[in-house]
């Protein structure tokens, strides 16, 4: 078995998704600056969710679950992984293709559905338009998930971690032309969604090619093979209908209140910063590292694996929640608080921010233990939990809302959050000792925890003499760096003080060479 370097291809998929989110961050203030929260900027977020909502339930959730490790587990046996790749292209393909006729006929329909609260005002045929020109994204993005998921299954990580770099390229690229042109903005920025998806996949598709990974489009073919992608991605679509249910829930709640669709959207990319550059990257590796451990019966490696990746996600993510809880209006106000985003909108943001950072760790620990299951094809058991996370967060979402008003999704989404990890760690129990944390991480971790409280106090004390310079105009992005970096530079010297994690580890990991 050619061995997956866990913590090296975590940087590699780190790396570019940081690139990405950073870029992701840069979208969010052009839009925010040049559009600003209020309807049209509602009915942007709204529709631009449509074809991704369907994306993280058909592909990059649901399918790629099963896909990816049977195409790994084919890929190290003697079975043609090729053959196999062919036809779950050719019939995610149709399935797509179908489902798109469709979304375009019932348009209409669909933003009623998922945003009810436009219904009547100019936000809802305004959310029709932009969605009928975004939503065949859907079908490019998904054949490219597919693409990424059969090299990340061959420790090919860097082109699949690459290509949604190209989405926030090309979308900051044409609204800047929009801007300088003196055009419509906003219809810059939604035609460059199909543009993007466009390049994504000839992106992957050409590096797939190039790793031998050669598929074409064909007549799609009933299979034994794709009789067992079906049980198993099937649940794993419901459980990821149920995770688009909770957003759904949360979009329905916020649409009822000015201005909410728009500020909840501006917080979900702030955390998704640090949920994507760990999270999904320790997620995307482990899945199908444990697949083939497990094909091994490698069972200590995939001990270790395990164990590493959760420690690596915590001891990143954990310091991220802290400053995300401690410093959210900082943050906030310098990166949004320009052109038609005001200080209210300012505040409100930093609220959510501060919010989704308590469930930052849950939902970056979601993706190191759902592989324990996906691994072995068991994708079942993550459904019935998602389930119970689903009805949790619609009680808190929906029951909050005549009190606290539109912050109670984000309240909603938290408390689902660690609902889901309890469960998944709950049930991991009875999957033998590969799926128990070691004495290493178990050690390491309450120091991890110590050593994000000394960074978070420093913060709260950086904050008053840096208060005048966050607010002043020209230098106010160097001081929220200073600020970043004090925190950084206290975190590292606690941790090593502490012993959550040795410098000379981490020296010594960013010296391999990440596999590509």
């Amino acid at each position: 078995m050619k061995p997956i370097r866990l913590i090296s291809s975590v940087l590699t998929v780190g790396f570019w998704t940081l690139a990405s989110r950073v870029l992701g961050i840069a979208r969010e203030i052009m839009i925010l600056a040049l559009i600003g929260p209020g309807p049209v900027m509602d009915a942007f977020v709204a529709a631009f969710r449509l074809p991704n909502m369907f994306r993280r339930f058909f592909a990059e959730g649901a399918f790629n679950a099963a896909f990816v490790p049977m195409f790994a587990k084919k890929y190290e046996g003697e079975e043609d992984p090729l053959l196999f790749a062919r036809d779950a292209l050719n019939g995610l393909a149709l399935v797509l293709m179908i489902l798109t006729g469709l979304a375009l006929v019932f348009m209409p329909a669909l933003v009623w559905t998922t945003a009810g609260g436009f219904y009547g005002d100019e936000r809802f045929d305004l959310t029709v338009a932009y969605g009928r020109i975004a939503f065949p994204y859907i079908l490019l993005i998904s054949l490219a998930a597919l693409f990424s998921g059969a090299l990340n299954a061959t420790g090919r990580f860097a082109a699949a971690a690459a290509a949604p770099v190209f989405l926030n390229i090309i979308v900051c690229l044409s609204m800047a032309i929009g801007y300088v042109t003196g055009g419509a903005v906003i219809e810059w920025l939604i035609w460059a969604i199909p543009v993007a998806g466009v390049a994504q996949l000839a992106l992957v598709w050409v590096a797939a090619d190039r790793a031998g990974i050669r598929l074409r489009p064909g007549r799609p073919r009933w299979t034994s093979d794709m009789r067992r992608l079906i049980i198993v991605a099937v649940p794993a679509a419901l459980a990821g209908g149920v995770m688009q249910i909770n957003l759904l829930v949360g979009q329905q709640v916020a649409s009822h209140f000015d201005k909410a669709v728009g500020w909840l959207y501006a917080a979900d990319r702030l955390y998704q910063l640090p949920l994507g550059v760990v999270g999904i990257a320790v997620g995307i590796v482990l899945l199908p590292d444990l697949s083939r451990r497990l094909k091994a019966g490698d069972d200590d490696g995939g001990r270790d694996a395990f164990s590493r990746a959760g420690e690596l996600s915590l001891a990143l993510t954990i310091p991220s929640a802290v400053a995300l809880m401690v410093i959210p209006l900082p943050i906030v106000s310098v990166l949004f608080q320009r052109g038609a985003t005001g200080a209210d909108d300012s505040a409100a943001i930093a609220l959510a921010v501060a919010i989704y950072g308590l469930g930052l760790p849950a939902f970056v620990m979601q993706k190191v233990l759902q592989p324990l299951f996906f691994a072995r094809e068991d994708t079942t058991t993550p459904f019935r939990f998602a389930v119970w996370a689903m009805i949790v967060n619609a009680a808190v979402a929906i029951g909050l809302a005549p009190v606290l008003g539109w912050i109670a999704p984000a309240i909603g989404t938290t408390a689902a959050g660690w609902l889901m990890v309890w469960m998944l760690a709950h049930a991991a129990r009875g999957l033998g000792d590969v799926a128990q944390f070691d004495g290493r991480f178990r050690r390491r971790l309450w120091r991890i925890c110590a050593a994000s409280a000394v960074m978070g106090g420093a913060l709260w004390l950086a904050m008053a003499p840096l208060a005048g310079l966050l607010a002043q105009p020209g230098i106010r992005f160097a001081a929220l760096l200073v600020l970043i970096v004090w925190g950084i530079a206290v975190y590292a010297l606690a941790g090593q003080v502490l012993g959550a994690f040795s410098m000379a580890e981490m020296r010594g990991v960013f010296r391999r060479r990440p596999r590509t």
